[in-house]
């Protein structure tokens, strides 16, 4: 039964963050920038923190003890709903979008998809551009872990959260013992790779207000820039190669990142499995890719060409979505490797979106068991990862989890398509908002404008199935989910 009155009272949260996030750009445009942008924050975020203090004040006398994994689930898609919501209006007052773009814009922010239908951004206001990164950063690690990392009294129901927004399908690795003491630690790390990027983007040669701006969409491998032509704006292949660390960076693991702080080796991350199949792929991807560019002679120089080659695919993979060159030159192949890498993904328990490797290894080493018994079939075999044996419950969720991204990635596309748009526009629109990825091709080469509006609801709603790995939305549409309510 679910528990109405504690999932009243966390999705106050939520709604606070978003009030209280408007008043500090609120400020910040006011005080630092003077864009003349100050009310365009301030007066939703007053509508927004009077609406939480008063949902706080209904469901006082609330029982955290009683959260059930049902609350999380709800509570998870809730919240992700209403901050992509309420996060869109300083999007409609200030760039002079519908309410279909603006929350499009939002949820597409908040989700680290990177997908846009704004253009001009070099001549919009500072602090709506910084607005835009902050809520990727903010989105980045979840709003959930963040809800999780300032609510002590959570630590009964904490994990329950944690579980339902956390990607992956091993969900039990733990930095504490304290669910709000790993949340704790999660932005811990979270904050640090942020700083060391804005330093190191500073130090590159991008200004203070871009090297913090794409520090936070880089870490959190969201992929909005403050500039129309992204990354290729600066024409500096150093900040290409800095940008490919720190895209790394957050599409490993956090938990990788807190084991590899205490041991002190760098070691620790090649040892992790999902890690090492990661990198591994990325090299192997990159060289594929280098070869069809100098082969095709699109570029004759081979450093450019591998520099060029690995932060494309770096970017895709991680689903951040930077770009630095017009791929519409490159070979159809290299972009079939590029919409290939954004399924694949990340690692699980990072920014990053996409299918996750982990599930990638699990699903090969699945398919090698199959073989194994179909030469031995007296044999007895196991799957195992990181030296352990894989539970079945782990291995059917896997194999359900990748018969789901393949349904979904059919029916989004046919239903695309049914508003208008081309097979190639709608396949990598879908791709690019089921993977949280951000750019597409064909139609959408540039951005997300030539969509209908119900196709922009309808790929804002594949940027939230996406985002919280389709389980956790659908279970919401079983009728005995709601039973007992």
């Amino acid at each position: 039964m679910i528990n109405r009155k504690a999932t009243l009272f966390l999705t106050t949260f939520p709604i606070a963050l978003m009030g209280f996030s408007q008043l500090f750009f609120g400020l910040l445009s006011f005080a630092l920038f003077h864009d003349h942008q100050e009310f365009a924050f301030l007066e939703p975020a007053t509508l927004m923190l009077i609406g939480a203090t008063f949902c706080l004040l209904i469901s006082k006398n609330h029982d955290m003890s009683r959260i059930n994994f049902r609350d999380s689930l709800l509570f998870s898609t809730l919240t992700w709903t209403i901050c992509g919501l309420f996060g869109a209006a300083p999007i409609i007052l200030i760039a002079h979008v519908s309410l279909t773009d603006g929350v499009f814009e939002s949820v597409s922010a908040l989700t680290t998809t990177g997908a846009t239908v704004l253009t001009g951004l070099d001549d919009l206001p500072k602090s709506f551009l910084l607005y835009r990164q902050f809520l990727q950063w903010i989105g980045g690690l979840g709003v959930v872990v963040f809800v999780v990392a300032i609510l002590p009294m959570l630590n009964v129901g904490g994990m329950k959260l944690l579980k339902a927004e956390t990607p992956g399908p091993v969900k039990d690795q733990k930095l504490s013992p304290r669910v709000s003491h790993a949340a704790h630690y999660l932005w811990i790390i979270y904050l640090c790779l942020s700083l060391l990027c804005a330093l190191a983007y500073k130090f590159a040669g991008m200004s203070t207000f871009d090297a913090i701006a794409h520090s936070l969409s880089t870490v959190s491998t969201g992929g909005f820039s403050t500039h129309d032509a992204s990354m290729g704006y600066f024409h500096n292949p150093l900040l290409l190669m800095v940008s490919d660390i720190f895209m790394l960076s957050g599409a490993i693991s956090f938990v990788i990142h807190f084991k590899t702080f205490r041991s002190r080796h760098l070691a620790t991350f090649w040892k992790n499995e999902e890690t090492r199949v990661f990198l591994l792929i990325i090299l192997v991807l990159t060289i594929g890719i280098t070869t069809l560019l100098l082969r095709s002679h699109t570029y004759e120089d081979i450093p450019y060409a591998l520099n060029v080659s690995l932060f494309h695919l770096i970017s895709f993979i991680t689903s951040t979505g930077f770009g630095a060159n017009d791929l519409s030159h490159w070979p159809t192949a290299t972009v079939f490797i590029l919409v290939f890498a954004s399924y694949l993904g990340g690692c699980s328990g990072s920014t990053a979106g996409g299918n996750k490797i982990i599930r990638m290894i699990i699903a090969t080493k699945l398919i090698g068991l199959e073989l194994k018994r179909l030469l031995h079939p007296n044999g007895v075999f196991l799957v195992k990862y990181e030296n352990r044996t894989v539970e079945p419950d782990i291995m059917s969720a896997t194999i359900a989890f990748l018969a789901i991204v393949a349904f979904f990635s059919c029916l989004f596309t046919v239903a695309l398509m049914m508003t208008g748009l081309d097979f190639w526009s709608s396949f990598t629109a879908v791709a690019a908002c089921l993977n949280v990825l951000g750019p597409a091709f064909g139609e959408l080469g540039s951005n997300f404008q030539p969509v209908s509006d119900a196709g922009t609801w309808l790929l804002s709603v594949a940027m939230i199935l996406g985002r919280l790995e389709y389980f956790t939305v659908l279970a919401l549409f079983l009728p005995a989910f709601w039973r007992h309510y």
